[in-house]
């Protein structure tokens, strides 16, 4: 079923690699005015990741993927077991709040297998996966009884999601450098909203979705709350991709 994957990442051209780094946690951390103005948008995602645990969930035990600069944590409350998975450090080396996080994983698969959690999270993070139901798997093995695997994002591949980034980002990013956004944003979303909830259908047995806008083809971001996750689809899986 997920042939596509591993997915592989287009490379990018040299002016674009030269600058890729300073732009793209400049972007995270909304730096410039159009990126300032996307992470008010992307206010949406995070408070309907953190809507389980706001005004009084603060006990729930999480693992975040990819965490980026930490910019989850202003929306939860405070929590003893709070963990995350970020491979670029140098997106949190410097966040006030990391001292909050009880453990920094690289990979998920660093995240022992003994471990489990009541909730596992991602906030514009699985468009960016290339081994995604990998990901989705070992995460559905990482959640307690009752647990629940909280995913939002863009609704990348969209007309409206596209119209958005190009009218905002997209624009700021051209006249700054007359360089095409669209190259970076191949670069980085590997995934589009469809797939992703496609590999989220596939290992969990029950899903709600929201939308930010009119319906999926036609909003901003998607959040899925997903739970009854199928263990044994999920072990199946990860023996193939790991043989």
């Amino acid at each position: 079923m997920f042939d596509r994957y591993p997915k592989t990442r287009p490379e990018l051209p040299e002016e674009f690699a030269a600058i890729y780094h300073a732009q793209y946690k400049e972007n995270r951390k909304g730096g410039s005015r159009a990126s300032a103005l996307s992470q008010k948008m992307e206010g949406w995602l995070h408070r309907k990741v953190a809507a389980d645990v706001v005004g009084g969930g603060g006990g729930k035990s999480t693992l975040e993927i990819g965490a980026g600069t930490l910019n989850q944590l202003p929306y939860e409350p405070q929590s003893a077991a709070y963990d995350i998975v970020e491979p670029f450090e140098a997106l949190y080396e410097d966040a006030t709040l990391a001292g909050r996080v009880r453990t920094f994983y690289g990979d998920v698969r660093d995240v022992p297998r003994e471990h489990r959690y009541d909730r596992i999270t991602a906030v514009a993070a699985f468009e960016h996966i290339c081994n995604l139901p990998e990901v989705v798997a070992r995460s559905s093995l990482l959640l307690k009884e009752n647990g629940v695997l909280r995913v939002a994002g863009p609704s990348e591949g969209t007309l409206l999601w596209t119209l958005g980034w190009k009218t905002t980002t997209g624009l700021e990013f051209r006249i700054r450098y007359g360089l095409d956004y669209g190259v970076l944003m191949r670069h980085e979303h590997v995934n589009t909203a469809r797939e992703i909830e496609e590999v989220l259908r596939y290992f969990f047995g029950r899903i709600a979705t929201q939308v930010f806008g009119l319906t999926r083809r036609f909003s901003l971001y998607q959040f899925h709350e997903c739970t009854e996750p199928d263990k044994e689809r999920s072990m199946s899986y990860l023996e193939q991709v790991m043989t």
